[in-house]
């Protein structure tokens, strides 16, 4: 299971990385829309909505953890405007603290892809790891409603 995981990964890594030499917005959108439906597993899971599987636990973590690692390169200066694009100018002006909270958010989800062992485990390890979603979010995008 967790092969396949990596193999899709992979292959959605290679697609994403087309996309992103000529439309920026439209893979970092692919990219944070990935981890969202990542999110929502993983909040199934935590509702009891879904039962826990310690390898879809494991495939949330590491999206999250790629999600960090490509993202930083998906807002180069010509992608601040157009494509509907939800960013906002500070991640510009501010491009080393957006960096640094996209390594943090890649670094943490790392480590709690490598904690997580169980339900009680991952339930520590997502609450952590998803501060940094809402850190980054409340300071660089620009709220839909």
């Amino acid at each position: 299971m967790i092969r396949t995981a990596l193999a899709l990964a992979v292959l959605a890594f290679g697609a994403t990385a087309l996309v992103a030499q000529s439309d920026p917005i439209a893979a970092r959108k692919a990219l944070m829309k990935a981890n969202g439906d990542q999110n929502r597993v993983a909040t199934e899971m935590l509702e009891g909505k879904r039962p826990f599987n310690l390898d879809e636990a494991k495939k949330v973590l590491a999206t999250f953890a790629e999600t960090g690692e490509k993202a930083p390169a998906l807002f180069p200066d010509d992608s601040k405007t157009g494509g509907d694009t939800a960013a906002l100018p500070a991640i510009w002006e501010n491009k080393s603290d957006f960096q640094a909270k996209l390594a943090k958010f890649a670094h943490d989800s790392k480590a709690a892809l490598d904690a997580t062992k169980d339900l009680d485990s991952f339930k520590v390890q997502i609450t952590e790891v998803r501060k940094n979603c809402g850190g980054c979010h409340q300071t660089y995008r620009k709220r839909t409603s």
